[in-house]
């Protein structure tokens, strides 16, 4: 029988799932309904999907259920747990984007719905999926070095990538929880699964020190479609260059006035750019973390030690930042580049290292974009690795930047309980 799919929130990440179905996963499922705020944005989709499809506003939620097998939820962050436990209440499978949501306090509400509903809920951690990852997993997961006793992780966003989340809904504390939940929850979602183990304290600062109002840059404008400086400031984006985002934004924002290509140095930014996170798990290994989103160029480096050895893996995504405004290109269109390269190198007491080949495939995150959608259209299958992720794991690395905020702000460490499921003093 064929799953009846809804979606709500009908903006750019909806893309990759509402393809799918019409593409390589139509034999899995139908697109039953939509739902989100601007009937523009609706209006592209249903284009794109070649027929005609009920469309729902937010509090017309209930009757889109109605049409519905399943769920998939891709709006602002903040207003996922409203989406994901209504769904749950009504029986329905869901499938969630991360974050999972953006404080304890829907992290509870989702717990609490998940345990009494029929319906399962899935979190689209896509990194785990990325061949250079899984084989991190794997390699763990066969002691290849023992007893990790410590992890190092450095992730850097570019001034393409990175300052796109200051002129966006992201730059709102309120709306996104900040990088440290918004885009570290990936990160801290890895290592918990790397690591199979819990959360369990957290000491973090965080600043904002580029964007913003944090380095005066003169007068400038608000935005970005209409500034004269276009086309020569690197950090105005021209939305109505890229035919999908005119549609999806510049087209719409006369109803609901969200402005897509906010200047990245006006007021309203309430996010950091500049974090630090020390995370203690149970097991007793140690995360040493820093995320910083103004870097001149992009990509990341891992490094686990362990009782018997140590394993590196550095992935650059790009190597240089062009001095043109844009949008961050797809992970495809990154992992693809021509200066974009990955190692991973094992490396053993008593030994020589020994590089691990990487295994790529078709597709974003090298073809870990098409492995997660099999496991979301079409059920997991057995996984060693244990990829695909569910409510628990979404809260654990919720949580951890959650913590990490609170940490920051208060210059105190943040316990978990000992699962990593909530906070110890929630």
């Amino acid at each position: 029988m064929s799953t009846r799919y809804a979606f709500v929130g009908l903006g750019h990440r909806v893309q990759m799932y509402v393809d799918a179905l019409l593409g390589d996963w139509s034999d899995a499922g139908t697109i039953a309904g939509l739902c989100d705020t601007n009937r523009t944005r609706m209006a592209y989709y249903v284009e794109r999907i070649g027929r005609e499809v009920p469309c729902f506003g937010p509090d017309e939620f209930g009757e889109l259920l109605d049409l519905a097998d399943a769920v998939v939820v891709t709006t602002i962050d903040a207003t996922h747990a409203r989406y994901v436990c209504a769904a749950l209440d009504a029986g329905k499978d869901v499938v969630v984007e991360k974050p999972l949501t953006v404080d304890a306090e829907s992290c509870a509400a989702i717990a609490e719905a998940a345990e009494r509903s029929s319906g399962k809920l899935v979190v689209t951690f896509n990194y785990r999926y990325s061949p250079r990852n899984s084989a991190v997993k794997r390699l763990l997961s066969e002691g290849a070095i023992g007893e990790v006793t410590s992890v190092h992780f450095d992730w850097a966003l570019d001034t393409i990538h990175g300052a796109d989340y200051f002129r966006r809904w992201h730059r709102d504390r309120a709306n996104s929880g900040g990088l440290l939940v918004h885009k570290s929850t990936h990160h801290f979602d890895l290592v918990n699964w790397w690591l199979g183990a819990a959360p369990q304290l957290v000491f973090a600062q965080a600043d904002l020190r580029f964007y913003g109002t944090a380095r005066p840059r003169g007068e400038r404008p608000a935005r970005s479609h209409g500034a004269p400086g276009l086309g020569t400031d690197p950090y105005l984006l021209d939305i109505s260059a890229d035919p999908r985002l005119k549609r999806l934004y510049l087209d719409a924002e006369h109803e609901d006035g969200y402005l897509r290509d906010q200047d990245v140095f006006a007021d309203g930014v309430t996010i950091d750019d500049n974090m630090a996170v020390l995370v203690r798990y149970a097991d007793r290994a140690m995360l040493t973390y820093s995320l910083t989103a103004h870097a001149p160029s992009e990509g990341y480096r891992v490094v686990f030690t362990g009782t018997e050895g140590r394993i590196e893996l550095e992935v650059c995504e790009r190597s240089w930042t062009p001095p043109q405004a844009a949008i961050d290109p797809s992970a495809a269109s990154k992992e693809h580049a021509a200066d974009a390269w990955e190692r991973l190198v094992l490396h053993r007491h008593w030994r020589q290292p020994e590089e691990i080949p990487i295994e790529r495939g078709a597709g974003g995150h090298g073809g870990g974009d098409r492995l997660l959608l099999n496991d979301v259209f079409r059920g997991p299958g057995d996984d060693p690795l244990g990829r695909p992720a569910g409510y628990r794991d979404g809260i654990r690395s919720v949580l951890v930047g959650v913590a990490a905020n609170r940490s920051a702000a208060t210059g105190l460490p943040v316990a978990l309980t000992e699962d990593g499921t909530s906070l110890a003093d929630a």
